[in-house]
């Protein structure tokens, strides 16, 4: 009997410790999980539903329908945005993949001094968004930065006065954030380059193909995937842009500059319209979807086929 109430007492603790053990994991992660539920999925569960509401400075709980979609693209403002959108996303996108893979192919020529040219390349993306604005802001500046430079050193009819340029103002935009991202594409493209199979190159090295025939035929196809990827995140940036416009022209001169995500902002806290404010935002939200599900899903398919 006593044995028994011994092995019983002792099993107790041993339960515990293997209920912990198999557990454990899940209990590390769920505040995680439950943090997420909350702030993420919440709120964008508590943005829809006020984007379906007459929400002014404070929610308003009292459901309208999709009328507020229906009121925003009414809005001059919301429609210049978007037009701003697209410039800044074909253009962002465009040179940026361009500047991405004409610096990928170079490096892999495997020249001197790698090393450090993909580390300047790369130094953009180590730099928040704030800091790029800021200092491209100063740049363009026509009163301390490039045009203020040339004129000093003499040629005093030199203009350069684009962030202040109601038609141009957009590019300046583009110029800066090209900057900083054309080396992520880089370091995208440039590590697929070097997983191709290098004795397919020198097959067609020795069939006397040339150095664009192998890269416009052998390479390039090889890794489409990348530029895929390298797009989707690209346009995932271009659609959220905030904080570079922000630091740069506030969506100046006027609307020139204006984005989306400077809408949404302005209409929050600047005019008390939460409803558009919400509007605006589901509407980047199932654009950024309708790019990101295609592409996971195309990305699952390719690995079951693997």
């Amino acid at each position: 009997m006593a044995d028994t109430r011994a092995g019983a007492a002792s099993g107790g603790p041993a339960r515990v410790a293997g209920w912990l053990q198999r557990h454990l994991p899940k209990i590390v992660v769920a505040p995680s999980v439950i943090a997420a539920l909350v702030f993420f999925y919440g709120f964008i569960i508590w943005t829809a539903y006020i984007s379906l509401t007459g929400s002014r400075m404070l929610p308003d709980y009292e459901l309208i329908g999709f009328q507020n979609y229906q009121d925003i693209w009414r809005l001059s403002r919301w429609n210049t945005a978007v037009w701003n959108l697209a410039i800044f996303g074909v253009l962002f996108i465009g040179v940026s993949m361009l500047v991405g893979c004409v610096l990928a192919v170079l490096l892999d020529q495997r020249i001197r001094a790698e090393g450090a040219l993909r580390t300047i390349y790369l130094y953009p993306m180590a730099i928040s968004y704030i800091v790029t604005g800021t200092a491209w802001r100063w740049l363009m500046d026509p009163e301390i930065g490039i045009e203020a430079a040339v004129r000093n050193l003499g040629w005093e009819s030199f203009t350069f006065d684009w962030i202040t340029n109601r038609d141009m103002a957009i590019y300046t935009i583009v110029i800066a954030a090209v900057w900083q991202a054309s080396g992520f594409v880089m370091a995208m493209v440039l590590a697929a380059l070097r997983g191709v199979d290098q004795e397919i190159i020198k097959a067609a090295w020795l069939d006397g193909a040339s150095l664009p025939q192998i890269y416009r035929r052998i390479i390039i196809p090889s890794i489409r995937p990348v530029f895929l990827g390298a797009f989707v995140i690209l346009m995932h940036l271009a659609i959220k842009t905030f904080d570079l416009i922000m630091a740069m022209t506030s969506g100046g001169p006027g609307t020139a500059t204006s984005l989306p995500a400077t809408f949404m902002y302005d209409m929050a806290f600047q005019r008390d319209r939460l409803d558009l404010a919400a509007t605006s935002a589901v509407m980047m939200l199932v654009t950024v979807t309708a790019i990101i599900v295609p592409y996971l899903y195309s990305e699952i398919r390719a690995g079951r086929r693997d």
